[in-house]
């Protein structure tokens, strides 16, 4: 059913001429600069999107893939929160299109489509751009390179996306970017045997859910309490909640700090993952993960649940999200080397499928020693997309170096806030 919906969403694209339904002005966010003109509205499947036009318009339009992926019904203006996260395009002169893709959860060749329709839309809009960029956030850093694969030429061979621009990418795809999760939740229920509790129906773990469960984040919170206290100041924990807290860190290397975060999308995301993209399948597998680092590795490994991978779930998985490195713009990532939610490790992955593809010639990545995720120094952003322009018009491809010194020019226009950039810095991928 998964591929039947997957090949009617490529039906689909191939026949849409004109994405555009009805659009209005709109207000914009306090947060861009006067004269800025938005825009919003929806494609012909549903998806909403915002367009922002600065008064300065340097003719460049930048198109963001969102990250998520979202659970919640989408909504009208939720494209607002990416364009004032991301206000400091707008501030540099350029436009600023983002979708909010036409459905809630999982799927990347369906944010994919979406995103490249609110580029057809913005175009109708604004006019011809002299240069269309792409560019994406987290998951977005999957969709946008998912974009860039399959729609950076048109059907004649004409450019439609010049550069491409990754922040915090997931960048593994679906089969190498979420399987310390499914590990996260098995190491989680050998410890704590509270999701599911006892007492509850059992399923296996690398479902999230059963198939119409439902968990709100607040009784995710309570249960992770009651057994690691990891709300609570050390020495508010009790003996058996810092173990359990000790142990569960040490083998799945996740940060105390997004411990809850990473069970949430293990749960919410993966019961969408598997119930409504994969039938009921299972796309992970430990069946074979020898787990290290706890106090008693013996115990564990032989105690942990164990799953295997079904092979058609995890070739749908692929199928909708892996990437091939098959690029043919320049492409420049950002990330931080301390990411709590997308581990950088996921950096060395992508290196590694666009360098196999050929195509290392035309990836630039840049690393800085921030902790955070969804936003980074700001005059950061304004040096990578200042960088990406200056490859394309004059053929200047850009090395770490360059870029962090166009960092520390842009930052007096951003209250000084720091550049961060590591120039030799080299992310390797988890296991090796």
């Amino acid at each position: 059913m998964y591929f039947k919906m997957l090949m009617a969403s490529v039906a689909l694209a191939a026949v849409i001429s004109s994405p555009v339904s009805a659009q209005e002005k709109k207000e914009c966010p306090a947060s861009l600069p006067k004269g800025t003109e938005c825009f919003a509205g929806a494609d012909e499947n549903g998806a909403f999107y915002w367009i922002a036009r600065p008064q300065n318009w340097n003719g460049i339009l930048v198109v963001h893939s969102h990250g998520g992926p979202r659970t919640a019904k989408p909504k009208p203006d939720d494209a607002v929160e990416d364009l004032e996260r991301f206000a400091v395009t707008v501030e540099e002169g350029y436009a600023w299109a983002g979708s909010n893709y036409r459905r809630p959860g999982y799927g990347v060749r369906m944010a994919a489509e979406d995103t490249d329709n609110v580029r057809k839309v913005a175009e109708k809009l604004l006019g011809e751009p002299r240069l269309t960029l792409l560019h994406g956030q987290s998951w977005g850093g999957n969709v946008a390179a998912k974009t860039a694969e399959l729609y950076a030429l048109d059907a004649n061979g004409r450019t439609n996306y010049d550069g491409v621009v990754l922040t915090s990418g997931v960048l593994g795809g679906g089969t190498g970017s979420y399987g310390f999760r499914a590990d996260l939740r098995a190491v989680y229920q050998y410890y704590c045997r509270n999701h599911p509790r006892p007492e509850e129906a059992q399923y296996p773990v690398w479902q999230g859910l059963p198939k119409d469960g439902k968990m709100a984040r607040a009784e995710l919170e309570k249960r992770v309490d009651e057994c690691t206290g990891v709300s609570l100041a050390k020495d508010k924990r009790s003996p058996e909640q810092a173990k359990n807290l000790a142990n569960i860190l040490a083998v799945t290397k996740v940060p105390e700090r997004s411990l809850v975060g990473h069970l949430a999308w293990s749960t919410n995301l993966f019961q969408d993952i598997v119930w409504r993209r994969l039938d009921g399948q299972n796309p992970f597998d430990n069946s074979k993960t020898v787990y290290s680092g706890s106090d008693d590795d013996a115990a564990l490994n032989k105690g942990v649940e164990r799953f295997s991978a079904d092979a058609k779930a995890r070739r749908l998985l692929a199928y909708d999200a892996d990437l091939t490195g098959m690029i043919v713009a320049p492409t420049i990532s950002m990330h931080a080397m301390d990411d709590p939610t997308a581990f950088v490790g996921l950096e060395a992955q992508y290196r590694e499928t666009v360098a196999k593809a050929g195509n290392a010639d035309l990836l630039v990545q840049t690393f800085t020693d921030e902790n955070q995720h969804s936003k980074l120094s700001t005059p950061q952003y304004a040096a990578i997309f200042a960088a990406m322009v200056e490859w394309i018009e004059k053929g200047k491809k850009p090395t770490r170096t360059s870029i962090a010194d166009g960092c520390k020019a842009a930052s007096s226009r951003y209250n000084n806030e720091p550049c961060r950039f590591v120039v030799d810095f080299e992310p390797q991928v988890a296991g090796k």
